[in-house]
């Protein structure tokens, strides 16, 4: 089998191969519904170099070590596969210009085993595979490229980064890796390469500020999670390794001889608790609620970074769009069988933003020196949960008959779980990311849903 895709990208070809060779490259262009993970890796893509993958193809997980040949520096190299699921795989990636920037090739040659048999049965699910992989492999390289190239003129950074193992601090870190920033892994144990670089310890309250030398940013993404069924313990849980977290890292900021320019902290819109059909910009006023006590808590305790003259921007997240985690991870499989639908009523708000715009809009307030304080990170249409259903049904080609009364919600979690989560109605703007020029990939949740799912 032979498959070819090209993409002409305005950007010269030396940006274009250096953004492959960086790490964090295998990371961006990972297609998020197949879940691939890394087992081994070793060398980058210059010859020699291998690497082992655990790939989910459907139900079925498989696993694939590459070897890396005929790199040519500024443009190509190749993967061959040495063992896995195909008789023989060749994959080359070529660079080379272009009138408009420069053009990515991306050329692969395969044979199935079995021979003309495998090729019968097999092929025809082999090619339209690759034609959605290599769509989202695609677009992504685009849009990553686009983004950085925006602020090419300005230094590359060393953004230090709490919950980097997090659901949305990988992509960020995969994101930032690529565009040429170094990023400093902040975690709990002891440092281990590739994965802790800086350990602390939020309630103990241990950090220390040498560790921080010569950083120039810091985004704050760590936290308890909210989804597991509420009790008091769990409640302390949440609320404090939001709090104490982000005061220990905000003192020790503070404490600085030379601090980082500014603190990304993550925030929630659980912040403004839950008001209806009433549209919600960064000025609109806290609400009430555990959760909004706790977001409110939560942003006051980056006050001592602010004081000593860090940037501060509060990351108000909604509720972020990828197939590989956060809530539609949880929801797919149920669309897929056919037995989502409404939750309550289905009148209440939600406020979507793609992954992609996620990191983007993280990136944009990383390196636009104008915002500080608040800003919403929501996608610009908001849906309600009847809307969202029908749209993930619709992009599932499933239908959406399901419905969980209310009633059922909260003796299942519980009723102020319930009642400020999936039953809470957030219909939230993001006013400062559009008028500081961030432009959204996915304005739409069908675009979230679809870019992220491959449909």
């Amino acid at each position: 089998m032979h498959f070819v895709r090209r993409l002409v990208v305005p950007v010269s070809p030396e940006a274009l191969f250096a953004w492959h060779e960086r790490p964090g490259a295998f990371e961006r262009l990972s297609p998020p519904w197949d879940r691939p993970r890394v087992l081994f890796a070793q060398g980058g893509i210059r010859d020699g170099a291998r690497v082992r993958l655990s790939v989910r193809t459907g139900p079925i997980r498989t696993t694939w070590e590459l070897e890396h040949q005929e790199y040519q520096a500024g443009r190509q190299f190749c993967d061959i596969m040495r063992r896995g699921p195909f008789a023989s795989w060749r994959h080359l990636h070529a660079v080379s210009p272009h009138p408009l920037g420069s053009e990515l090739e991306d050329r692969i040659d395969c044979a199935l085993p079995g021979g003309w048999l495998g090729e019968a049965l097999g092929g025809w699910y082999t090619r339209r595979t690759l034609e959605r992989v290599f769509r989202y492999r695609h677009a992504l390289t685009a849009g990553d490229l686009t983004r950085h190239a925006a602020v090419a003129h300005r230094p590359r950074l060393r953004v230090a980064i709490t919950g980097a193992s997090g659901f949305v601090g990988r992509a960020l870190a995969a994101f930032l890796s690529t565009g040429g920033h170094t990023v400093v892994r902040i975690g709990r144990g002891a440092v281990r390469p590739g994965e802790v670089d800086v350990s602390w310890d939020p309630l103990a309250g241990r950090l220390d500020p040498a560790a921080l030398a010569g950083v120039d940013a810091v985004v704050h993404l760590a936290g308890a999670p909210i989804a597991q069924r509420w009790n008091a313990t769990h409640r302390a849980a949440i609320r404090d390794s939001r709090v104490l977290g982000t005061r220990l890292l905000a003192s020790t900021l503070a404490r600085m001889d030379r601090p980082p320019a500014v603190l990304l902290s993550g925030s929630a819109i659980g912040v403004y608790g839950s008001q209806g059909d009433t549209e919600l910009d960064e000025q609109a006023p806290a609400g009430t609620g555990f959760l909004a006590d706790v977001g409110a808590a939560w942003e006051a305790a980056t006050a001592p970074a602010a004081e000593a003259g860090v940037r501060v921007v509060l990351l108000r997240t909604g509720i972020v769009q990828g197939a590989a985690g956060g809530a539609l991870a949880v929801q797919r499989p149920l669309f897929a069988l056919g037995v989502g639908g409404l939750i309550g009523d289905g009148r209440q708000w939600l406020s979507p933003i793609a992954l992609d715009d996620e990191v983007g809009a993280i990136h944009h307030c990383l390196m636009d020196e104008r915002i500080r304080g608040p800003v919403n990170l929501v996608g610009p249409e908001p849906v309600t949960n009847a809307e969202y259903a029908r749209t993930l049904a619709r992009v599932l080609r499933r239908p959406a008959l399901a419905a969980v009364p209310a009633a059922i919600i909260r003796f299942v979690m519980g009723r102020q779980m319930a009642d400020e989560t999936v039953l809470a109605s957030q219909r939230v703007l993001p006013r400062v990311l559009q008028g500081t020029g961030f432009q959204f990939r996915f304005p739409t949740l069908e675009s979230m849903l679809r870019f992220e799912l491959g449909r």
